[in-house]
């Protein structure tokens, strides 16, 4: 395949064990291929000034300069899609929600001991972000994306529950908004959910996000929002002015108790080669509340959510894709408009307004 076809990615990482295997797990792809390693900033300096990478990965602690520094630097000058890799320590979620709302465009776990056998055993997954990261719109312009492929097989919601069997209940409870987002899906949700009153109806969210990161990220949005914000525990009930977010490696699912939501919180098999699903939080709301649901679908690469959408609509529910023009990576909300799945196209400024209306109808 000729190199202008392929996604080039540019490795920082300060340890030797991390840039090999990061390296193979990478190539054995070929659509993909690794045009250099550095092994701090200064040397991934030099290298871009010589070729500019469509992608770079980036380790957070390095020598002589940390991750998210560069990573302010790199896109104030020259902005490119950015994948940090961080440890599942606490402090580690809390610097990727930093790195996140710096520029970065999506996560990779890198545990302190055995990296090498982690990355090997998240292979697919890995490679899957950098082919979303090539496709990112860096600052809303389009990137130089590399040809990702056929999609190789996945689940779909039925390995975690059955289809809606028909249209739902009537509108006699309190309404419901499902949010789901992928690549670029941070700065999104903080741009919906910032826009919500204190009196907007109950909000659950799935957002495509490694173990131990959602909280987070719950956090940080709960400090910004008029409406408190919480990574979901199994059970949580699902209030006005409440916004509950999947955790990551689970998946999250609405069911209906009497008049009042609740969420199920569990694990599962992959859907859509994720964990949490969009999927599988719009089907369990198409059947579990039917027309009393709102769905949105937001900015990611592929098609999670798209058919959980479209049964969603079907349920009765009111049903939204973001635009592409508002869309870091037009991937998710294009396959469920193309599915016919979302009943108004809206740029991601006015999701707030038309979903809080539309709950009022």
């Amino acid at each position: 395949m000729a190199g202008r076809e392929q996604i080039r990615v540019l490795i920082i990482d300060d340890s030797a064990v991390a840039r090999h295997a990061m390296k193979t797990i990478l190539e054995e792809d070929p659509n993909i291929v690794v045009i250099g390693t550095a092994a701090d900033a200064f040397g991934a300096a030099k290298r871009i000034q010589e070729e500019v990478p469509d992608v770079i990965t980036l380790d957070v602690e390095m020598p002589r300069m940390d991750g998210i520094t560069f990573l302010r630097k790199l896109m104030a000058q020259c902005p490119l899609p950015v994948v940090m890799c961080s440890s599942l320590t606490e402090q580690g979620s809390d610097t990727m929600v930093q790195a996140l709302e710096a520029g970065a465009v999506d996560v990779i776990l890198k545990p302190r001991v055995g990296l090498a056998e982690h990355l090997s055993d998240h292979n697919l997954q890995i490679r899957d972000v950098i082919k979303a990261a090539a496709r990112v719109r860096v600052n809303m312009r389009s990137a130089r994306a590399g040809r990702a492929g056929p999609p190789e097989q996945k689940l779909t919601a039925d390995a975690v529950l059955p289809p809606p069997s028909g249209r739902g209940m009537t509108r006699e409870t309190e309404r419901l908004v499902c949010l789901g987002a992928s690549t670029g899906g941070t700065e999104a949700l903080r741009t919906v959910l910032e826009a919500l009153p204190a009196t907007a109806p109950g909000v659950v969210v799935v957002q495509h996000m490694p173990e131990n990161f959602t909280r987070a990220f719950a956090n940080r949005l709960n400090s910004l929002c008029e409406v408190t914000v919480k990574e979901a525990e199994n059970g949580d009930p699902v209030l006005p002015g409440h916004v509950l977010i999947a955790p990551g490696g689970k998946h999250m699912l609405i069911e209906r108790r009497g008049t009042r939501y609740f969420v199920t919180v569990r694990d599962g098999p992959l859907v859509s080669r994720h964990r949490p699903s969009v999927d599988v939080l719009f089907r369990s709301a198409a059947t579990a509340a039917g027309s009393n649901a709102l769905g949105v679908i937001m900015t990611g690469m592929g098609d999670d959510g798209a058919r959980g959408l479209l049964e969603m609509r079907q349920a009765g529910a009111r049903t939204f894709a973001q635009d592409e023009a508002t869309s870091i990576v037009f991937g998710m909300p294009k396959e469920a408009i193309a599915l016919g799945a979302a009943e108004r196209v809206l740029p991601l400024g006015h999701i707030a307004r038309d979903v809080l209306y539309a709950a009022t109808q």
